[in-house]
C-alpha cells in the first residue's frame, strides 16, 4: 500500500504516550496524513501493536522508542539518535501524563508527588531541551503538549494533577515567546472529556459511553502540527466548553 499524501506528508512527528489512549489516536492520525513516526511509550507489546495497525493503514513502519520518560538521561540522548538518524524533527507532541492519587494536598506521599512532577512537568521540559534543537532544523518546527482544564480553578484533590498541568502551561508559553522570532510554534491542546483510562480513574462513576473517544478529538491535533499553522502560545479546546 503506497504511503498516504496528507497534510503531514513528509514531515517526521514524534509522540510521547503514544501506546494507548489520546497519544495512540494521535499517531494513527498523523498517520494517515502522511507523518513519519516515532512514538514513544513504556510498554513494547503497546508500541508493537500500533506500529502493526498503522503499517496495515499507510504502508509505513514507525521508529518505536519503548522509554520511561523518568530517565531523564535517556531524554537527552534522544535528540542526539533523533539527529543521526533525521537531521531534524518537525513536530512533537508531548503527550503522556500521569493523573497520581485525588487526595487533599496534605496527604499526598513525597515519591507521588515527585513521579506526578517528573511525567507531568520535567519530562515535558527535558523533551524541550533536548528536541528544540532539532525543531530549529526543521522549516517549520511544530511543539504541542496536552493540557487540561485542572490547571485552572482550583480543584479540591486534584492538586499534584493541576499543578503540574498549569506549571506545564506557563512552561510552554514562555517557551513560546522564546520562540516566536523563529520558526517554531509552541502550544497546548486541552482535549477536554475524553474517554481514557486516566478519565475512567478519575470519574469510576461515569458512562464512559456519554464521552468522545480519543479517535473523536485526535483530528483537532493535526492543523497545529502543519506547517502553515502560525498560531503560538495558545491553548487550544479539542471540545467546546460545557
Amino acid at each position: 500500500m503506497p504511503a498516504p499524501a496528507g497534510r503531514l506528508a513528509g514531515r517526521i512527528a514524534l509522540v510521547t504516550g503514544a501506546s494507548r489512549g489520546i497519544g495512540r489516536a494521535v499517531a494513527k492520525r498523523f498517520a494517515e496524513e502522511g507523518a513519519d513516526l516515532v512514538l514513544i511509550a513504556r510498554t513494547v507489546g503497546g508500541l508493537e501493536e500500533l506500529d502493526d495497525e498503522i503499517r496495515g493503514l499507510t504502508g509505513k513502519t514507525s521508529l518505536l522508542v519503548p522509554l520511561d520518560l523518568r530517565e531523564f538521561d535517556a531524554i537527552d540522548r534522544l535528540g542526539q539518535a533523533l539527529y543521526d538518524r533525521f537531521g531534524r524533527l518537525d513536530v512533537l507532541v508531548g503527550n503522556a501524563g500521569v493523573l497520581g492519587t485525588l487526595t487533599p494536598i496534605g496527604h499526598i506521599e513525597p515519591k507521588e508527588w515527585q513521579g506526578v512532577l517528573d511525567v507531568n512537568l520535567t519530562a515535558n521540559w527535558r523533551l524541550i531541551r533536548s528536541l528544540d534543537p532539532l525543531l530549529r532544523l526543521s522549516d517549520a518546527g511544530r511543539a504541542l503538549f496536552v493540557t487540561s482544564t485542572a490547571a485552572h480553578g482550583a480543584r479540591a484533590f486534584w492538586g499534584s494533577y493541576a499543578i503540574t498541568k498549569a506549571a506545564l502551561e506557563r512552561m510552554v508559553t514562555i517557551y513560546a515567546e522564546e520562540v516566536k522570532q523563529t520558526k517554531i510554534r509552541a502550544n497546548l491542546i486541552d482535549p477536554g472529556r475524553t474517554r481514557t483510562g486516566m478519565r475512567a480513574q478519575a470519574y469510576p462513576g461515569e458512562d464512559p459511553m456519554s464521552v468522545p473517544t480519543p479517535d473523536e478529538i485526535a483530528e483537532k491535533f493535526v492543523p497545529p502540527a502543519c506547517a502553515d499553522f502560525d498560531g503560538n502560545g495558545q491553548v487550544i479546546k479539542a471540545q467546546p466548553s460545557l
